[in-house]
């Protein structure tokens, strides 16, 4: 007895797919329902997963949550120190490698829609190339990012960003300069000098009080040369 079962050449018809291929046909063996169903369930669970994990203004990846937990944990290190948006600060933290990773992280999170990832630009301006809108001097960088630009096309970020924030934001920009990452053409004024050379010299409005406190400790000290009393 034969261990094939036979098949009436009526039902093989009904079996046979209406594909026909140099005259071979294939049986009509349709794939599994729940195979289909996971197939559509893939579909759907894709775009969810693209707007969640890569969405270009929060994306949820490792990377970005650890470079957001290490911002962070470098914010507790602010305590109560405010930096002033001054030259010799802006300098300064633009060769600290340490902080300017804050200013990094600041940028990725609020900068790089308009100004894109690495600071060539999409919307907004080119950051690495040598011209700027409205910047003369590395100053004008954390007055932009501070007060805003161009009618509000470049947001100010004064009422939404530590002061602190804003400098290193600023240092981080202005560290960007003489990249020249391809992207958007050249706009604004060459501005020829370079930025300044870092001297070592960094003020803040801590460094102020500290400087207060101690001038005002010295003066409550005794005189150690004052006339002492003569005693017979």
């Amino acid at each position: 007895m034969s261990d094939n079962p036979t098949v009436s050449p009526e039902a093989e018809d009904d079996l046979l797919s209406s594909h026909n291929y140099d005259g071979i046909q294939e049986y009509d063996n349709p794939t599994p329902g729940w195979w289909n169903w996971l197939f559509v369930a893939t579909i759907v669970f894709a775009p969810i997963y693209i707007v969640w994990f890569h969405s270009p203004t929060d994306p949820h990846t490792i990377a970005v949550e650890y470079e957001k937990a290490y911002a962070e944990n470098m914010k507790l290190k602010f305590g109560d120190l405010v930096i002033d948006p001054t030259e010799a600060n802006l300098v300064k933290y633009m060769h600290d490698e340490e902080w300017l990773s804050v200013g990094a992280n600041v940028f990725a999170t609020h900068c790089k829609q308009c100004h894109g990832a690495e600071g060539e630009g999409i919307s907004g301006p080119n950051l690495t190339d040598e011209n700027y809108l409205n910047v003369r001097n590395i100053e004008d960088i954390a007055k932009v990012i501070r007060e805003g630009a161009k009618n509000g096309a470049m947001p100010a970020w004064e009422s939404k960003l530590h002061q602190n924030e804003i400098v290193l934001a600023a240092s981080y920009v202005a560290s960007l300069r003489g990249k020249n990452v391809k992207g958007r053409v050249a706009e604004g004024t060459l501005v020829p000098p370079p930025w300044p050379e870092y001297t070592g010299e960094v003020e803040s409005k801590e460094d102020n009080k500290d400087q207060a406190q101690d001038s005002a400790e010295a003066d409550a000290k005794p005189d150690d040369k004052a006339e002492q009393p003569v005693t017979e």
